[in-house]
């Protein structure tokens, strides 16, 4: 029997709205992955659409976590990031990939900090920048487009897109270091929405599409690089585990937009993660 994978998962929790660590714990929990977890900060509800969540930064919190687990004699398969919310962070969670990363195992960095050609209301100006150092170390990235022109420091462009538009974001994104890289949000059409996947090593670029469904739905990113590192994690190769990703979030979102659930709230991943276990071949 093949030994368990474990994960460090480095996110905020928000106490309500399904995003960060309320995701990715289940799902990769779900998908036979033992996940520790790391919270960054605890937030009443996310910040997308809500007014009056309560925030509490953590930060002071994480190296003491690290060295405790340090003195234990830890190891992860795979480090995974998404939301941190100061250059402090930033500078910590290095230190975090240089204490437990082996060359062995899979760092993947899900630069949260922007959507629709916006930062986030908390973060300055010069934040992508610190994202970007952080970026360097990873073995893999899952940036949306926003987040991708803001780290490349490029003007955000509204799709739908070209493929030679997204092809060289693609190789602007490799020529930072990183092996591998996920951009979601692709879209060559109004009806269709995706991700697309480059392998550097390779050379191999892959598009991964499903259907576009109308509505914004907050904390979908969180659900698809959860899925898709779930999936790497089970032995799929890197276009596969996206189309798993890339499909999972869309019956997501499908089944919350039947149900009418407020979009502020997350999507129903949570009846769906039967459909995720078939795709990853574990029933």
């Amino acid at each position: 029997m093949a030994k368990q994978k474990r994960v460090a998962a480095i996110h905020d929790i928000s106490c309500f709205g399904r995003c960060s660590l309320t995701v990715a714990l289940p799902i990769l929990s779900s998908a036979g992955i033992e996940t520790s977890v790391v919270p960054t900060a605890i937030l009443s509800t996310h910040t997308g659409g809500f007014t009056g969540y309560t925030f509490r930064d953590l930060t002071g919190d994480i190296r003491p976590i690290a060295n405790h687990w340090k003195s234990l004699g830890l190891e992860f398969d795979s480090i995974y990031t998404g939301y941190l919310g100061s250059f402090e962070q930033l500078d910590i969670i290095s230190e975090f990939f240089d204490e437990f990363g082996t060359g062995n195992n899979l760092i993947m960095v899900d630069p949260v900090m922007a959507d629709n050609g916006r930062l986030y209301a908390n973060f300055s100006p010069d934040f992508p920048k610190g994202m970007l150092k952080l970026c360097q170390k990873a073995d893999i990235i899952v940036p949306n487009l926003t987040e991708a022109a803001f780290l490349l420091d490029k003007p955000y462009r509204q799709g739908p897109y070209t493929k030679e538009y997204i092809d060289s974001l693609l190789f602007d994104l490799a020529e930072t270091g990183t092996g591998k890289i996920v951009l979601t949000g692709v879209c060559f059409d109004t009806k269709n929405l995706g991700a697309a996947s480059f392998d550097t090593k390779t050379g191999k670029i892959s598009y991964s599409f499903s259907e576009k469904i109308e509505g914004y739905y907050h904390g979908t990113g969180d659900v698809f690089a959860s899925a898709l590192l779930a999936a790497l994690l089970n032995g799929f190769s890197l276009d596969e585990s996206t189309q798993i990703a890339v499909d999972f979030t869309v019956e997501c979102i499908r089944r919350t937009k039947s149900e009418g659930t407020d979009e502020r709230f997350g999507v129903n991943f949570e009846c769906t993660i039967p459909s995720l276990i078939r795709k990853l071949s574990l029933v």
